[in-house]
């Protein structure tokens, strides 16, 4: 039999080639190992780790994936019939752990040693890889005239709030029409941020920042 061949047999046995469907996400692996030609039976994954002195804890493949673990499974084969040289960090990995191989955990087939991912530590990262907009600047624009986004004090998300229409902007100048914005919407008492009615009883303050005038520290 060929060391090609008995390879092949050797992983179907670790179960990383049987039943079909791609786990990896693309879609697009198949259930055959991708050896390269007969005369070097050995992956081009594997081959490329050691043709570019990569260890095999920094893996090109998805920790988890069928390809991740297939490559595991390879180079301790490989490694146990003296077949290839590792780096003595990925012959470490092969030899005193078992990644790339499986065990039953409550009924369920899982691979084992598999490194984990802090689910915790990396939702904190990306919070704090995304940036929040700028918080509490009215804007022109949006569904309706206006758009500024504030922070609820309740949930502490941030949310987009539209306010105002065309017409706001027509009268900004006129006391009398400030006076009675102000009286029929009781802009004295509009104290929620999270709210539209605030944001349009406040416009005048904004003026600058939307391209009607000078700031007027007034309600409407």
């Amino acid at each position: 039999m060929s060391l090609k061949k008995l390879i092949q047999e050797s992983l179907i046995n670790y179960n990383i080639l049987e039943g079909g469907g791609c786990d990896c996400g693309c879609d697009e692996c198949n259930d055959k190992m991708s050896l390269l030609e007969s005369k070097a039976p050995i992956s081009e994954g594997l081959r490329y780790h050691i043709e570019n002195g990569i260890s095999l804890q920094e893996n090109v493949f998805r920790i988890g994936s069928k390809k991740y673990l297939q490559l595991f499974a390879e180079a301790r084969m490989l490694n146990e019939w003296g077949t290839i040289q590792l780096d003595e960090n990925s012959r470490h990995l092969v030899e005193n752990t078992d990644i790339g191989k499986f065990g039953i955990f409550e009924g369920e087939r899982v691979p084992l040693d598999l490194p984990a991912i802090n689910e915790e530590e990396l939702d904190e990262t990306k919070k704090k890889k995304k940036k929040d907009p700028p918080i509490g600047k009215p804007k022109r624009g949006g569904s309706k005239a206006y758009y500024v986004y504030v922070r609820d004090p309740k949930t502490k998300n941030v949310k987009k709030v539209s306010f105002g229409s065309g017409g706001l902007r027509a009268k900004i100048r006129n006391p009398k029409a400030r006076a009675a914005f102000a009286a029929r919407h009781k802009c004295s008492q509009k104290k929620d941020r999270t709210k539209a009615s605030y944001w349009s009883c406040n416009l005048p303050r904004y003026a600058p920042a939307l391209g009607l005038g000078n700031k007027m520290n007034t309600y409407w």
